[in-house]
């Protein structure tokens, strides 16, 4: 089994941004599992250890993609109609024995190996067939309806790529290809325990001052989703030379330790006196929230990762730290979760440089997608967490010091400009960026056309919100009628 360098977590800065830790850990971490061989019913989920070459062409010969009539572009009549006799038949399965005669069409079906000679295919709903003969409509372009020979994937391509986590289409094309097994990483074997006096498994006796376990059931289901083979060692109390013993026991047999909670610098908080006995460990101080530092470390060479005992914190570091980790640690390769831009429902401020994520659900307000915070965003909201789980986080970067909501207005528009624009009112939702009058009218002159001309020079153009004429720098609330008038007003 390969082993990570000793140094390999080392990190002696004050503060990490998210950007950096994933670039340390694709430089620094790599996969610590071996290749072994899966057959292909027993492969999805798995990753995959080395490149699948195809060794023929997919479709592996030229074949219709309808039902019809196959033929030589070159026999046909340019400018009118055609009609060819009907010489032979072809069927997936079933191909025309021997090269087509020319001067004749072949009745064809999908998937049906193209007969030598032809090179076209009508559909058989555009085609006229009397006495054994088939009338053929002018326009078609040469080559309609057929599919080439490795249109798909060609042979000496690679079909599918190292690190890829196979998904049941990958399972078709490798069979497509005639591959029976795959070669693929063996399972990370990943020990999870859950450390705190405080802490108790679900359906048990709950004493006062007590909580249940959720984040030992939350992160197993995070890593099977993985694709980990996960060892559940429970609770282990905070008294350090258990801790000890557990950790060195986990170690055995193992390629990573997941740990949550106790991993601090508190009195009690035992996971990293327990941890520096046996092994190295450091912390990954993120530029996030919510979350804390994580610990990383290795016990007798068995990467550690020890996450915040509060749920949405774990959460938040498993998703962001924890998840490439792992599977750079897997052999897979790591793709980046998909952002999808949406306008925000709510005002939020931030400290600059620190990327916040917020529990949002996404709600659908005309054609707009809308993110709404929920009410409450504390880090060890479990129902909170849930919410977050089914509908998503908005994330916030660093370099953006505040969220603001977008507002719905009544605007007014005077004279001339009210001629170029084509109305004389309009009441619209602002997007989130546009906070004061400056906004507004950048906004208005961006969507082009008659507003653009209106608003060529907006140095002249004058505004009055509320009936009280306002400068640039005036905010733009929900609810409010702004009249914009031009250089000349009247109307």
């Amino acid at each position: 089994m390969a082993q990570l360098s000793d140094d390999c977590f080392a990190f002696g800065g004050a503060l990490l941004s998210v950007d950096e830790a994933l670039c340390r850990i694709e430089e620094r971490v790599t996969a610590v599992v071996e290749t072994e061989t899966a057959p292909l019913g027993g492969a999805c989920g798995r990753i995959l250890a080395h490149d699948i070459v195809a060794s023929m062409n997919l479709p592996p010969h030229a074949n219709s993609a309808v039902d019809g009539y196959a033929f030589a572009h070159a026999d046909l009549v340019p400018g009118q109609e055609t009609v060819l006799a009907v010489c032979g038949k072809a069927a997936a399965g079933h191909p025309l024995d021997g090269p087509a005669e020319r001067g004749a069409a072949i009745r064809i079906f999908t998937g049906a190996p193209m007969p030598q000679g032809t090179d076209t295919v009508m559909m058989q709903e555009d085609c006229v067939v009397e006495d054994g003969r088939v009338r053929l409509k002018p326009g078609i372009k040469k080559g309609a309806n057929r599919r080439h020979a490795g249109e798909d994937v060609a042979e000496g391509a690679v079909a599918l790529g190292a690190g890829r986590r196979l998904s049941p289409a990958d399972l078709g094309l490798g069979a497509a290809l005639g591959y029976r097994d795959l070669p693929v990483f063996r399972r990370l074997r990943v020990a999870l325990l859950s450390t705190g006096d405080e802490v108790r498994d679900p359906g048990t006796a709950l004493p006062p001052g007590m909580i249940y376990d959720a984040n030992r059931f939350m992160l197993a289901a995070l890593l099977n989703g993985l694709g980990c083979a996960v060892s559940d060692f429970g609770i282990r109390p905070d008294r350090e030379a258990a801790l000890a013993d557990t950790l060195a026991t986990a170690s055995s047999g193992h390629d990573l330790i997941v740990t949550s909670g106790g991993v601090s610098t508190g009195e009690e908080d035992h996971v990293k006196p327990a941890i520096e006995r046996l092994g190295r460990l450091h912390f990954w101080r993120l530029a996030i929230k919510p979350g804390r530092p994580v610990a990383l470390g290795q016990i007798a060479g068995v990467p550690l990762i020890g996450l915040p005992g509060n749920p949405v914190a774990a959460l938040v570091t498993f998703v962001v730290l924890a998840r490439p980790l792992i599977l750079r640690l897997a052999g897979a390769a790591v793709s980046v979760p998909q952002l999808f831009p949406v306008c925000a429902g709510f005002a939020y401020r931030k400290k600059p440089g620190r990327r916040e994520y917020v529990r949002a659900s996404l709600q659908r307000e005309g054609k707009d997608l809308v993110a709404v915070k929920y009410p409450r965003d504390g880090a060890a909201g479990a129902r909170g967490r849930r919410r977050g789980d089914e509908r998503g986080r908005a994330r916030h970067d660093g370099r953006v010091p505040a969220v603001f909501r977008g507002v719905r207005v009544k605007l007014l528009y005077f004279a001339w400009l009210r001629a170029r624009i084509g109305c004389a009112e309009e009441e619209t939702d602002l997007p989130p960026g546009v906070k004061d009058v400056a906004g507004l009218l950048d906004w208005l002159r961006s969507r082009g056309g008659g507003y653009a001309e209106a608003l060529r020079d907006l140095s002249v153009v004058r505004v009055a919100v509320n009936q009280n004429y306002v400068g640039l720098e005036h905010p733009v609330r929900e609810s409010g009628e702004i009249a914009v008038f031009p250089p000349v007003t009247g109307g």
